[in-house]
């Protein structure tokens, strides 16, 4: 197709806080290598971004390369954190 290709676009894997809610405990220190222990992503050097689609009950500390601002909302305002890394 002739056009533009972006070359410096970052591809995330997108994970839901609703998928963090079923495979965390509350406190549990979310990240790449903790997601791909659960088997959510294949390779932990995948950038991951999550998003806010689902509810979130429990404080989760979470290091990932990049959050929505609903996901971000949802996790902060039950006491968690929230690392861009």
């Amino acid at each position: 197709l002739p056009g533009f290709i972006n070359h410096n676009r970052v591809e995330y894997a997108p994970v839901n806080v609703s998928r963090l809610e079923t495979l965390f405990a509350d406190g549990d220190v979310v990240d790449a290598e903790s997601l791909v222990a659960k088997g959510v992503l294949k390779h932990n050097y995948i950038p991951v971004k999550v998003l806010g689609d689902g509810e979130l009950t429990k404080k989760l500390n979470v290091k990932v390369n990049a959050f929505s601002e609903g996901a971000k909302a949802k996790i902060e305002a039950l006491g968690g954190t929230c690392e861009v890394i």
